[in-house]
């Protein structure tokens, strides 16, 4: 290790700074472009001791867990709350452009729809049971250690101001100090607490756990590794009015705003379809909100999800035909000869992408698709998949709701 001045020339696909030297690129966390920084460095790691001349893109962190002199430790929730929104902004459009242009695609890429504080309403925290409490918060970047945290300005005011109730919870479950993680999704009806990697749960902890809950106010259900502990009401959450209750973790849009804005654009493109096939469908994001206009066959490969979607459509009035079907397309895609009777296709895949059913998409010749993404790579992969087959991407929107990390949305829209 040594100790050296370098100057940042650009900022990373993960948000770290980056410093060319002789023996290659040094990654500095918490630096930005044009910055001059003492780091030590290890092999091709800077970690910031101080900075020699700050970038006017710079600004205050929003958050005192933030950077390397956060309280309690470095959070590893968030990389780029040090870089002004400009920076910021064009940073997460450009991994949209630089990933179609890794696969020469060159569209039209829109302003990115931005993301604010306080709009997160689902956080996964990690906890591990102490000799006093239980600690409960983010892990630092590439370490085991967890960050306890007070506040979090990403999060929404609704899981924030709970903190102490979601710790006596997971203090209530917790069986030995291994750490576990609890995703906490906002609900209308109240928080859903979604608890994984606890091993040995016994019935002590399961009494433990119902009075606990039960003696809180606002927590609809309680699950572990899937199961349901305790549900005093039915998690609720909508998609376009549609009144959903989601599996225990079962996934979400992590924000509503993001999710409307892709649900809008989705909506926009597929216009006056009368029959739409929605893959990787989950519980009905755009399933439901599309069935208030076309038949929508909606497909995906998890069985508890697609029964909530089910339901939800059953017991909704003024919706057109769902029709559902559990089906692995990673393993087995939908053929193009069955694609061909739908006017619209709409795929949301997980980060992996779907590069094996956009083969048969492409042989299918729908004349409109839409792609919704979480990883701009592969999205970029799919893409020119469907436009080796003749298909014109009409238009790129990045989304975000990641607020001040690396990750961005994208949804792509594409013609025959």
């Amino acid at each position: 290790m040594s100790t050296q001045t370098l100057t940042i020339a650009r900022l990373g696909a993960q948000g770290d700074g980056i410093a060319e030297t002789e023996d290659g690129p040094v990654y500095a966390p918490f630096t930005l472009p044009g910055e001059s920084a003492a780091l030590a460095v290890n092999k091709s790691h800077g970690t910031l001791i101080s900075l020699r001349e700050a970038s006017p893109d710079r600004v205050e962190p929003h958050c005192r867990h933030f950077g390397p002199d956060g309280e309690n430790g470095t959070c590893g929730g968030c990389t780029l709350q040090h870089a002004g929104d400009p920076l910021y902004q064009t940073f997460k459009r450009d991994l949209v452009i630089n990933a179609l242009k890794s696969k020469g695609l060159k569209p039209d890429v829109a302003p990115l729809i931005t993301a604010h504080p306080g709009e997160r309403r689902r956080a996964v925290f990690t906890a591990r049971k102490t000799e006093k409490d239980l600690l409960l918060g983010f892990n630092q970047a590439e370490s085991h250690h967890i960050v306890a945290i007070s506040e979090c300005p990403v999060a929404s005011p609704g899981i924030v101001s709970r903190l102490a109730t979601i710790s006596k919870i997971g203090a209530a479950m917790a069986v030995n100090a291994e750490p576990f993680r609890i995703t906490v999704l906002e609900t209308l009806s109240g928080l859903d607490l979604s608890v994984d990697g606890i091993k040995g749960f016994g019935d002590r902890e399961r009494r433990r756990t119902v009075e606990t809950v039960l003696g809180e106010r606002g927590i609809a259900r309680v699950s572990l590794n899937g199961e349901i502990i305790v549900e005093p009401t039915k998690p609720i959450i909508e998609f376009g009015g549609v009144a959903v209750s989601p599996p225990p973790g079962g996934f979400t849009q992590a924000t509503l705003a993001a999710e409307e804005a892709m649900a809008a654009l989705v909506l926009d493109h597929i216009g006056k379809a009368k029959r739409v096939a929605d893959l990787f469908a989950g519980s009905g994001t755009f399933a439901l909100r599309m069935a208030r206009k076309a038949r929508v066959h909606a497909v995906e490969g998890e069985d508890k999800a697609l029964k909530a979607l089910d339901f939800a459509a059953r017991n909704t009035q003024g919706l057109k035909p769902v029709t559902i079907e559990k089906r692995d397309l990673f393993r087995r895609p939908l053929m193009a000869q069955e694609l061909k009777v739908y006017d619209a296709i709409v795929f949301d895949p997980p980060r992996a992408g779907a590069d094996v059913q956009c083969q048969e998409i492409a042989r299918s010749g729908v004349k409109k698709v839409v792609a919704v993404s979480c990883n701009p790579i592969t999205l970029a992969r799919d893409l020119a998949i469907l436009v080796a087959a003749g298909y014109r991407i009409t238009s790129v929107t990045p989304i975000d709701q990641f607020l001040w990390s690396a990750h961005v949305e994208a949804v792509a829209t594409l013609e025959k």
